[in-house]
């Protein structure tokens, strides 16, 4: 069984690096991504995809390390990087506060590696079994819309749980000591509850709603750099195919990246969908959907309109405007 020490030792990244300051503006020549320790991205940080791409423009990559999406986007917000990755509902709580970032690319269905979880021997058999239950998750993470979503699919409301706002490592430990009943979580944390504690799966994202992966970009950065950001994206696009193709190899790549044993990696990589994909009318439909369910139950204090936020390279935007 692995405990918090174990987890924090093998996927954290307490924050990030960088002082959680306001850039004065776009630092030239520079690339800043903030990245989380599994999929896509940090695949691309082991092959040095996006510099090899971004070479020929002279611009460099740095790499700043988070452990989960809400503070990932505050850093975006705050000009302290500028592209990286979240699932769902992070994007749509920054939205809602007024952040300056937009929705860059698309990896869809890309977070079904999710799940509620429950503790080995637990009695819970439904989701209707929730009610009055202490349930876990990450506020403002995809968790969060996992769980509500699941509710409303049991009949039931946020009201009729407990939620314990835990980020994945604390929820993990929580989970370990029997404190809470259930525990929405993702990848490798999933992977780690079955392989290590023997955790049973209540209802797997996959059951529940379409769960989208989504990489953003701080507004001014796409404004300045677009090209950059294009660049970016396309690699990003080769080193998805690659791992769509070579997944044994992406399971070792990431268990030596993270830590996390072998064949709890292994369960995560099977369970990812690895595509990079523009932002289309079903995804965006989908993300609103998700905004919409966060502000009729008041989790997010004003109604977001998502499409306002979807970014439109240079060239795309100017052929639509000649074409109207």
């Amino acid at each position: 069984m692995l405990d918090r020490r174990q987890l924090l030792a093998g996927l954290a990244a307490a924050g990030t690096a960088l002082p959680l300051r306001r850039a004065d503006a776009v630092e030239p020549g520079v690339l800043r991504i903030g990245y989380q320790k599994n999929g896509i991205l940090a695949v691309a940080r082991e092959q040095a995809a996006i510099e090899a791409a971004l070479k020929p423009r002279n611009v460099s990559v740095r790499w700043v390390e988070f452990s989960f999406g809400p503070p990932l986007l505050e850093a975006l917000n705050l000009g302290a990087i500028d592209f990286g990755q979240t699932g769902d509902a992070p994007p749509i709580f920054a939205q809602a506060a007024g952040a300056g970032l937009v929705y860059a690319a698309a990896q869809p269905k890309g977070g079904s590696g999710s799940a509620i979880l429950l503790p080995k021997g637990s009695s819970i058999a439904t989701l209707a079994d929730l009610k009055g239950k202490r349930v876990a998750f990450a506020k403002g993470s995809s968790a969060h819309n996992l769980t509500v979503a699941a509710l409303e699919k049991a009949g039931l409301t946020y009201r009729d749980i407990t939620p314990v706002l835990l980020a994945p490592a604390d929820g993990a430990a929580a989970f370990a000591g029997g404190t809470i009943d259930a525990w929405t979580v993702w990848d490798p944390y999933f992977a780690i509850a079955e392989e290590g504690q023997g955790a049973r799966i209540l209802v797997q994202a996959s059951d529940i709603t379409p769960t989208n992966n989504f990489f953003l970009a701080n507004k001014a950065f796409a404004a300045e750099q677009p090209d950059a950001l294009k660049a970016a994206i396309a690699a990003l696009g080769v080193v998805a195919v690659w791992c769509e193709a070579n997944r044994s190899s992406v399971a070792a790549s990431l268990s030596k990246i993270t830590g996390v044993p072998l064949a709890a990696t292994r369960r995560a990589v099977e369970r990812i969908r690895f595509v990079i994909a523009p932002m289309d009318a079903a995804v965006t439909a989908e993300q609103q959907r998700i905004a919409d369910r966060f502000h009729a139950i008041g989790v997010i204090p004003r109604p977001v309109r998502v499409s306002d936020i979807v970014w439109t390279p240079p060239e795309t935007r100017n052929k639509t405007q000649n074409n109207g």
